[in-house]
């Protein structure tokens, strides 16, 4: 059995993981500490005995996010397979846990005849990574759904915030230092079953046919510039296609790159560079990631 400090914990602990085993791009480097809790009370007492100077990141899926080649020099809780418990609420309400993806969300809340939370099934991550980035599809945005969240400090304490003391943007979440996502309250409208979970089908076939599906990307690079796409603006400047080693701009959609096999993680970050130069070049407009960045370049 692990220990954090003298406490046991019952979660899964592990040492120099690779993140390319976690992340949806499966590049990167390895995370110093790895760590799968067993339920929110372990997660709790993994925090309360981390070191102070310890950088701590959660991933849910592994979507949206780049680990460079040298690694995380701190500590990753992995929510994939952990804390992902959803129950309906009275009323038009369902609570979830972080960990929960959003795909299965957007199904239980059709199932349950709730309507409201369909694009989620186009979310390819958990509802943690949702509420801290207020992660939309098909021109809807995870916050307008929120009621309250449960977060979670680095002493392991709980606290439960109303969305009012978050400033919510797009694709931008502000809020508390040093606090995570642990669960929310979602409000939802009463609604027909069936008819919810024809738009979820209906959603994800639009994805299937639009997006490159089953090859390992991290979802959306760059976010909407305002009154602009992305994918638009990298399309018109000539970059479908254009490669940098492994990594290369989809051929289906310009806002995806793609790991053709065995991209590193530098290869990953210099095309985005890339694309982010030529963009602005041609069109004068400096696209910004929607993908997070952690970790050291490797040495060399």
């Amino acid at each position: 059995m692990e220990t954090a400090g003298h406490m046991p914990l019952r979660g899964e602990l592990r040492e120099q993981e690779p993140m390319a085993r976690h992340v949806t791009w499966r590049a990167g480097g390895p995370a110093r500490l790895w760590y799968r809790p067993a339920d929110l009370e372990d997660l709790r007492r993994f925090l309360a005995h981390l070191p102070e100077e310890m950088p701590v990141v959660w991933v849910g899926l592994g979507s949206n996010l780049l680990v460079r080649d040298g690694g995380f020099p701190g500590a990753v809780i992995s929510l994939q397979g952990a804390l992902d418990g959803m129950r309906r609420l009275e009323g038009a309400r369902v609570e979830a846990q972080a960990g929960a993806s959003c795909a299965r969300l957007a199904r239980f809340c059709g199932r349950e005849g709730l309507v409201g939370a369909e694009f989620l099934a186009g979310i390819p991550g958990t509802l943690g990574g949702a509420l801290a980035m207020n992660a939309g599809a098909f021109g809807g945005e995870t916050w307008p759904l929120v009621e309250e969240v449960t977060t979670l400090d680095r002493r392991g304490n709980l606290h439960c915030r109303p969305p009012g003391e978050y400033r919510v943007g797009y694709r931008q979440v502000e809020g508390p230092a040093e606090e995570w996502f642990v669960a929310a309250v979602l409000r939802l409208e009463p609604g027909d079953a069936e008819a919810a979970q024809a738009r979820i089908r209906e959603l994800l076939e639009l994805r299937n046919r639009s997006q490159p599906i089953g090859r390992p990307s991290c979802g959306s690079v760059f976010r909407n510039p305002p009154g602009e796409h992305a994918a638009r603006l990298i399309e018109a400047a000539g970059l479908k296609g254009v490669a940098r080693g492994a990594a290369r701009v989809s051929g289906k959609h310009a806002n995806f790159i793609i790991n053709e096999g065995g991209a590193t993680a530098a290869e990953i970050e210099g095309l985005m560079e890339e694309v982010r130069a030529r963009v602005e070049e041609r069109f004068a407009i400096r696209l910004e990631p929607e993908v997070r960045i952690i970790g050291e370049h490797a040495d060399g």
